[in-house]
């Protein structure tokens, strides 16, 4: 049980600056920052869970059905994440490439401590065990001090050369060509080892530059994601379910002219409208998978959205599903995420596997929560920065969606422009 109260607050991104600071002190934080990005799906501004009182942490075996054990024992709140490589739970698939990050395969936690911020209001949460704690946190909370602290110059290498990237995108033209697959999403690692950085004053830095809906900060004691991300995965309101998948980008330009002819040239691409369809075909038969006959729909197809850094494609699909079905195996069949593999996705995802150098992990996975009832809310985990401070190995990827029209010289070039807030934050 949990104790509820409601505090009003004067000045939003002053509080949530405040909170965040606090809440570092913490061994588990997951902050989910949606930056007022309003859109018809959304629940709140901002998120913030700290401080485990029970939690789950597992590799890839039998991950989804050890979840559904600890949420539906549960019952409460959770947050965490699904990594990408949960995909051999369940598919005949493995994942022997270089991992210099060695986050677990699934991580969630039941916080003692939870905020719900939503316009100027914020709705506290604390387990009973520490109710007692509110006030004097709320009190430490605004008084908290906000200082910046100057990161070093990170000195990032990249996995994958040029000419090599070129070459391995050649071979998925050539999977392509045969008919092994239509479409498969290609990704290379940027990295430092040896380094230490300050990973909130990078997050903020990140979120600050980009302002995307599903930004996340996450804290597991020495592992770190700083994301930035402008998907959603996946969502479950009720007995509906909205899958969002991005295919498509483009630079913003400052000029205002020149920024709307971006973003009219953007979707009227066959190539980027052609890859976002076969995504959202891929996505409509996931969810038929507990979709109740007939409820699969189309709500929005390649629509543009714009951002701070990027113009994005994206597609809305919607089901219904019936009130018995569990939300972890509407997960299981949908996961990984179609935007993040391939079509038919278990022949792109071995063909990924094949081509790539390093270990996806978290990257390409999913972080979000858990409500009480069942729903839930998870990000796709891209335009993120991974960092294990104990093994001082600082990580991001970037990819993109290889198809039939695709030149390897663009794809390369599309990879540099989502790499490029990572890099600015960085240096």
């Amino acid at each position: 049980m949990r104790t509820v109260i409601t505090k009003d607050i004067s000045h939003f991104s002053d509080f949530k600056n405040q909170l965040l600071h606090w809440a570092n002190q913490h061994r588990e934080v997951v902050f989910l920052d949606s930056n007022q990005y309003h859109q018809k799906y959304s629940s709140y501004d901002a998120v913030l869970a700290v401080d485990a009182f029970t939690s789950i942490k597992t590799d890839y075996e039998n991950a989804f059905q050890d979840l559904y054990q600890y949420q539906s024992q549960t019952k409460d709140w959770l947050f965490g994440y699904l990594s990408y490589d949960l995909k051999n739970d369940t598919e005949a698939l493995h994942s022997n490439n270089f991992d210099g990050l060695a986050f677990p395969d699934l991580f969630f936690f039941q916080p003692k401590k939870l905020f719900l911020i939503k316009e100027n209001q914020v709705e506290i949460q604390y387990l009973r065990m520490c109710d007692d704690e509110i006030e004097l946190d709320f009190e430490e909370i605004i008084q908290c001090s906000v200082f910046s602290i100057q990161s070093s110059d990170v000195e990032i290498q990249q996995r994958i050369s040029k000419e090599n990237y070129l070459s391995k995108v050649s071979k998925m033209l050539e999977h392509i060509h045969r008919g092994d697959i239509y479409e498969a999403n290609f990704c290379m690692e940027f990295f430092a080892e040896n380094t230490q950085i300050e990973p909130l004053e990078i997050y903020q830095k990140l979120n600050a530059i980009s302002e995307p809906p599903f930004a996340v900060y996450f804290k597991n004691n020495f592992q770190y994601l700083l994301s930035a991300s402008p998907e959603r995965y996946l969502r479950k309101e009720g007995l509906k379910v909205i899958s969002q998948p991005i295919k498509g980008t483009a630079r913003r330009s400052f000029d205002l002219e020149q920024d709307e002819q971006l973003k009219s040239d953007l979707f009227q691409n066959e190539k980027e409208r052609s890859e976002n369809i076969m995504i959202v075909d891929l996505v409509r038969n996931d969810l038929s998978h507990t979709a109740t006959k007939g409820s699969v729909q189309v709500e929005e197809l390649c629509q543009i959205y714009t951002f701070k850094q990027v113009h994005q494609m994206i597609s809305t699909i919607v089901s219904e599903v019936e009130n018995t079905t569990s939300p972890i195996e509407i997960l299981r069949t949908t996961f990984p995420m179609g935007s993040m593999t391939g079509a038919p996705k278990i022949s792109a995802m071995q063909i990924i596997e094949a081509l790539e150098e390093t270990k996806r992990g978290l990257y390409s996975g999913a972080v979000g929560y858990f409500t009480p009832n069942g729903d839930f809310d998870f990000n796709v985990v891209i335009r993120s920065i991974l960092y294990n401070s104990e093994k001082q190995y600082v990580s991001f990827s970037v990819g993109s969606a290889i198809t039939s029209q695709a030149i390897p010289e663009m794809e390369y070039e599309e990879c540099l422009l989502k790499a490029k807030a990572m890099f600015e934050v960085l240096r």
